[in-house]
């Protein structure tokens, strides 16, 4: 069955989650940050997915930008605390964050064969909209899918099951693609076929699925669609 619809996990995998830290870090009101805003950007990364998954486990749902800054102040505490200003500043900076560099032409290209593209994310439809017009993607997008409309965050089920409800597809018409291998590995097990961008060349999650194929980026999107 051909592939007719492309689906992306937003953070980490179209937008650059440690581009809000680095830029704070560039700018003279956030210097103090220069050395230690990889460590900020990596804590702050772990501890608002972990606070996702303990969350889905134990059924107290929250919307994305809660537990985002709940990570954030947990990670800002290790590198010896940020002011409110600060952090202020850096959940602002996180409604804006970079794309990389060759989401836009990919986009592009599977728009122009005729596929079809979406976010499906943690994030909330207020910040994943805010995300996309930043990164200047919102044009190349048909849909951006929000785990608010099932009210639990990935890996559960019902979040992949939102891409079927919004496009009327079947599991195998999706290519599902997410820089988290335990994204990529879940859709694997729910029925799409998978990509996992391994951009910092990880090993891989030891979970009963497997993503389909791995990359080191998203160059390759358009001709993983268009194979058999």
């Amino acid at each position: 069955m051909p592939i007719t619809t492309c689906v992306f996990d937003a953070y980490g995998t179209l937008l650059d989650v440690a581009a809000a830290a680095r830029t704070l870090a560039a700018r003279p009101e956030g210097a103090r940050l220069a050395e230690c805003w990889p460590q900020l950007a990596e804590t702050w990364r772990a501890k608002q997915l972990e606070y996702t998954w303990l969350r889905a486990t134990a059924g107290v749902h929250t919307d994305f930008r809660s537990v985002t800054r709940d990570g954030l102040d947990y990670a800002a505490e290790t590198v010896g605390g940020l002011t409110e200003a600060e952090k202020t500043e850096l959940m602002a900076l996180y409604d804006r964050l970079e794309a990389y560099p060759e989401v836009p032409a990919m986009l592009a290209a599977l728009k122009g064969r005729g596929l079809r593209t979406a976010i499906l994310s943690n994030g909330s439809p207020e910040m994943l909209r805010s995300a996309a017009d930043a990164a200047g993607i919102a044009d190349r997008l048909d849909a951006l899918i929000s785990v608010e409309g099932c009210g639990v965050f990935k890996p559960n089920p019902r979040v992949y099951d939102l891409v079927g409800r919004q496009f009327g597809t079947c599991a195998q018409e999706v290519l599902f693609v997410s820089s988290n291998g335990w994204d990529a590995a879940a859709a694997s097990g729910y029925g799409f076929r998978t990509l996992w961008v391994n951009r910092m060349g990880k090993p891989m999650d030891r979970l009963p699925w497997r993503p389909d194929r791995v990359a080191q980026d998203l160059t390759g999107v358009p001709a993983i669609a268009e194979a058999p």
